[in-house]
């Protein structure tokens, strides 16, 4: 690893959270808090996403790869929102809607990134 790579990894994250902010903003503006709607949008496109960009591995410039996957889908994704989102639900008694977040996320998450890679590995 270099310091090109390193610097390409924090350009893409400094688009990528400004992006999953913003989106996650304007989700609870819309359709309020019920559900974590901008959360679970971010991490689907970042599912989707990041499968293409791993099936295009091959023919892709690490540099990009890193900039984009890890940088950029790296900060749009969120791990640790998604579990906040999910404990918090918990906590408000809502478990019809925790457990609904919980399996949505990781099925349409994981679907997300097959089909990302389905469509670009029929490209490259």
């Amino acid at each position: 690893m270099n310091a090109w790579t390193i610097l390409l990894v924090g350009v893409g994250a400094a688009v990528g959270a400004p992006v999953r902010y913003l989106a996650d903003a304007a989700a609870k503006r819309r359709l309020g808090t019920a559900f974590p709607v901008g959360t679970f949008a971010v991490n689907v496109a970042g599912s989707l996403l990041l499968g293409g960009l791993t099936a295009a591995t091959a023919v892709l410039p690490a540099g990009l790869a890193a900039l984009l996957g890890t940088g950029f889908c790296g900060a749009l994704t969120t791990y640790s929102t998604f579990s906040y989102e999910l404990v918090s639900l918990t906590e408000r008694r809502v478990t019809g809607t925790a457990v609904a977040y919980l399996v949505a996320s990781v099925v349409v998450g994981v679907l997300a990134a097959a089909v990302g890679w389905v469509l670009v590995r029929g490209l490259v």
